[in-house]
């Protein structure tokens, strides 16, 4: 796992990077790193050493994932850290990003967003961060968790300062995976406009309608986000380091334009099927007008043929010698003046 260094000598909290490893790979239930922010250390320990880590001073990130119920609970239980309510609402609620507020620590929900084919399946993430500690419970692999599990060593080597960088980085992170979920949405939304510009299946109006839908989904799920980080990066507590801040509050930027262009990729979208609507209206209205034009034509036609069709014993143009040529001659007649009048008034 990446952020092991090299442990100090003779403390029986930390271990050999190897041992650490195989420790981690060994019990995939918890995972504890212990920071030491003045020697620049982040072993993985063993859990049972953890409390002891934390009154030795350090700064431990206990990661428990929850799938295995009933031990991820007694574990939970004997740790103590949090009250049975928390652990309770990790295991059994949906996904909604949320924060709450204790005496002895903040207990955030992050929902992150893991892509399963043009859909994507929500992760939830319950980070506690106390005096000493972060306890961050799951059920699998998140993937934004896995992205802060590779790159918080070299950020906590070289920039950490306080616990609050573990918050930078895990809120750092769930915003990469709402950009990452976006920009699968982007590319979704092009192929539909690349499928409306040629021939058109019936199947691309049920994906763009789910698509639109998947779009305001996302947008349910960030939005909360926002106010969550707004709230982190504004109002002062003992958890939440003031130098910590001000890069929170450059994070709630990054989340409102997400949310902007989950926006624009709705009006983009709409606007993509109605400029498809138009232009399919368009070609309606030239064959009605070539269809109209053959009415206007055979509608006098039609009333020659019926005046001379009817069984009149007395007609008598049916006695003149020319009769016949006469009808074809106001044929002829009527529809050269038809087309002219048509074609004056622009609708052939």
């Amino acid at each position: 796992m990446a952020g092991m260094s090299e442990p100090e000598a003779g403390t029986a909290a930390q271990l050999p990077a190897a041992d650490s490893a195989a420790l981690a790979a060994a019990d995939p239930l918890a995972v504890v790193v212990a920071f030491d922010f003045g020697k620049k250390q982040d072993p993985i320990i063993p859990i049972g050493d953890a409390k002891a880590a934390m009154a030795d001073g350090k700064f431990v990130w206990i990661d428990i994932d929850v799938a295995r119920v009933e031990e991820a609970r007694k574990l939970l239980t004997e740790l103590g850290l949090v009250a049975t309510e928390i652990v309770e609402d990790s295991l059994t609620r949906e996904p909604a990003t949320q924060i709450a507020r204790y005496d002895d620590y903040i207990h955030l929900v992050l929902s992150g967003c893991k892509l399963a084919g043009h859909k994507f399946d929500l992760e939830r993430v319950d980070a506690i961060m106390g005096a000493g500690f972060l306890l961050t419970l799951h059920r699998g692999q998140p993937v934004f968790l896995e992205s802060v599990r590779k790159s918080y060593h070299a950020d906590f080597v070289r920039f950490a300062q306080s616990p609050s960088f573990m918050l930078y980085e895990l809120w750092d992170h769930l915003i990469d995976n709402y950009l990452n979920v976006h920009k699968a949405f982007e590319e979704r939304v092009e192929e539909v406009q690349r499928t409306l510009i040629g021939a058109v299946d019936e199947k691309v109006f049920a994906d763009a309608s789910e698509l639109g839908s998947d779009l305001l989904h996302l947008r349910k799920i960030v939005l909360p986000a926002r106010s969550v980080l707004t709230e982190l990066s504004t109002r002062k507590s003992p958890f939440v380091s003031e130098a910590t801040q001000p890069f929170l509050g450059n994070m709630v930027g990054t989340v409102e334009r997400v949310l902007q262009d989950v926006l624009v990729d709705r009006d983009i979208l709409a606007g993509a099927l109605n400029n498809y609507m138009s232009m399919v209206a368009h070609q309606t209205n030239k064959v009605m007008s070539k269809l109209t034009v053959v009415s206007v034509i055979f509608m006098p036609l039609t009333f020659l043929c019926g005046v001379y069709g009817m069984n009149f014993n007395v007609l008598p143009e049916t006695q003149w010698t020319y009769g016949y040529l006469f009808f074809w001659i106001a044929v002829v007649v009527l529809i050269g003046g038809l087309l002219a009048v048509m074609k004056a008034i622009k609708l052939l």
